[in-house]
Parts: C-alpha cells; structure tokens; sequence
C-alpha cells in the first residue's frame, strides 16, 4: 500500500505517472486505494466545482451508421437494428421541451450518417443557438472533415464528443473495421482542437483485447492531451456483434479510473455514464462519488429511444430520461451533490 500511498500523491500534485506507474496503480489496486483516490478525486473536483453536477440534454439523432465497429450495436452489418433518422423539427422539439425542464447543453448524437449533410446539421446548430443563446450545442457525430468540422464550430457548436476508443492503434485495429483508421481518429481530435472546439475524448473499460498496458495508454494520452471533457465507461457487449459473448468491463475498474482522470486533469468535465448506470444500479451515484461532474439524461422521443441501442439493457428511461430529473436531482442530492442548470463550461 505504501507504493501506492506514494504514486496517488505523486498523482495529485504531478498530475502525471509514467506508464509502468499507471500500469502499478492499476493491477495492484485495492479498497483501500480505491477510497484514497475517491477522497482525493473529491477533493480536487470541489476546489473548482463545488458541489454542483452538470446535467446535459441527450438527443440521440440518428441510428444509420457507415461503420461497422465490432462492438457496436448500430453498426452497418447489424439487419436487427430498427433504423430511424430525427427530423430538423423533430430535433428542435427536443430542445424546446428540455429547454424547458430546464437543460442548458443540449449534446446531438448519432452515428455517421450521410443524412446529415454539413448544410442540415448547421441550419439546426444555428437555430438552436438563435433561438436559445444561452445553451451549449455538443455534437457526437463521428469522424468528419476539417471542413465539416469548421463550418459546424462556425454555426455555432460550442463542443465535440469523439471518443478515441483505445489510444493503442493495434488495439484500434482490433475493434474496428480495416477502413477505419487510428490515425484519422487522432487526427480528428487533433483537429478539433485547433479549430477552437471544447474537444471531448473517451474510451471503453474491459473491452475485448485491452490489458493494463493499453488502459495505461490510454490515461497518457488523456494527460498529454488534455481533453476538456472524457468520457469513459465499461465496455457492454450487444447481442448482435461479433463481440455478443464477449465479457463486459467493470463498473469497480471504471470508477478507479475515473478517479484517476480527475487527478490528471482536474477541471476536466467527467461524465458518469449510461453504460455506468446499466451496469450497476447505483453506477451513476457511484460515478459521481469517483469524480465525475456530469450526468446526461435521454431527451431523445421516446418512439426511438430504445433503437438507439449501443449496447445490450442500455438505459433509456426512468433515471435515464430527462423527464425524470426531479427524481434524479433526489438521486444525486442523496449523496451530497446537487444538480444546476447552466452551461456548465470548463473551468480553466
């Protein structure tokens, strides 16, 4: 314990291990570090948040997708996968009503779909932001071009959720079909970055092939990276991919990991996902209590939100919808935080 006692106060005034380090912290884990990096991670998020959780509305846009990940339900190959495409009203709708339940972000989601053309997705950016300037827009829509990317920053998206998924390329290469590049995935975050965004990455725990070593990759790229927001959460496997038997990640290694991402980069925005929450029916609470700032309950109508299935059981309702969030602001004050309606931007 004494090893580890050292690495996560090297952590917390360093904000950087090495990787052998990372890799320590990681297998040799227990209870006791486990409680250590909560307090600390806890510690950290106060000194800048408080005690506040943002809330971000989810609208999930679209379920056509070019790609094929392998461990995605929405992927091309999948024929049980009931397809659906929101409308330019449809989606303003959403963001009418969660305007009104009081929502300030609103992230649009979907997979990348050909349907939404640089010229759609901006005329619903623009409105958006012109008929609610005090909102953020998040987009996570996948791999673009630079151009894309631009003239979206220029309508008026605020930030950019793209998961890298693992930052070891032949792990990559492992859960993605050979037309999909690490290099292009890099890229793009590299990109969105220059181009002004407040760029989000993120990546899967216990997904199929990753071992310690490729997770501690995983949190060095985060360091050096410094992405303004991260979102991590347990690999869930879908019935109809390659990965159908595949075993799922841990909500334990999820919320350790957590924890460490707050020690790295303090102020960064840290989702306590859905995938969290499915796995565990305390996993969002539990998220939250790891480090995390940011809950994203569905806004998504309700006629599509269980198509929009990543992931076997995913949460689309109850907790998870953005309707119920009287009930989740009970659920997150009952263990001594409390949800706020704004922006909820970084604090640099």
């Amino acid at each position: 314990m004494n090893k580890l006692l050292s690495l996560i106060e090297k952590l917390e005034t360093e904000h950087s291990l090495s990787l052998d380090e990372y890799v320590c912290l990681i297998e040799n884990r227990t209870e006791e570090s486990a409680q250590l990096l909560r307090e600390k991670a806890d510690k950290v998020r106060r000194e800048i948040y408080g005690n506040t959780v943002f809330i971000r509305g989810l609208i999930e846009i679209s379920n056509f997708c070019k790609n094929d990940c392998l461990y995605c339900g929405i992927r091309r190959s999948n024929k049980n996968c009931d397809r659906y495409r929101l409308t330019k009203e449809e989606i303003l709708e959403c963001c009418d009503e969660g305007y009104g339940l009081g929502f300030r972000t609103f992230v649009m989601q979907g997979g990348e779909d050909a349907f939404y053309s640089d010229e759609l997705l901006c005329g619903i950016v623009s409105r958006i932001k012109e008929k609610y300037p005090d909102c953020a827009v998040t987009l996570s829509l996948g791999e673009r071009s630079e151009e894309s990317y631009r003239k979206l920053y220029e309508a008026g998206a605020d930030r950019y959720l793209l998961r890298h998924e693992t930052a070891d390329s032949g792990h990559y290469a492992k859960l993605h079909p050979e037309k999909m590049s690490f290099e292009t995935r890099m890229n793009c975050l590299k990109t969105l970055k220059k181009i002004g965004f407040q760029t989000g990455c993120g990546f899967m725990v216990g997904s199929p092939y990753q071992t310690t070593e490729m997770i501690a990759k995983d949190l060095k790229f985060i360091e050096e990276f410094k992405p303004d927001m991260c979102g991590i959460g347990p690999f869930v496997p879908h019935k109809d991919t390659p990965f159908a038997n595949e075993k799922g990640g841990s909500a334990e290694l999820t919320c350790y990991l957590l924890s460490i991402i707050r020690l790295i980069h303090p102020a960064v925005l840290l989702p306590s996902t859905t995938a969290l929450g499915t796995i565990d029916g305390n996993g969002r609470e539990k998220g939250i209590l790891a480090g995390a700032n940011v809950v994203m309950p569905n806004l998504s109508p309700t006629s599509v939100r269980k198509k929009y299935e990543l992931y076997n059981n995913k949460l689309s309702d109850g907790n998870e919808s953005a309707q119920s969030k009287a009930n989740l602001a009970k659920r997150i004050e009952s263990i001594g935080y409390r949800i706020v309606t704004d922006r909820g931007d970084i604090k640099k």
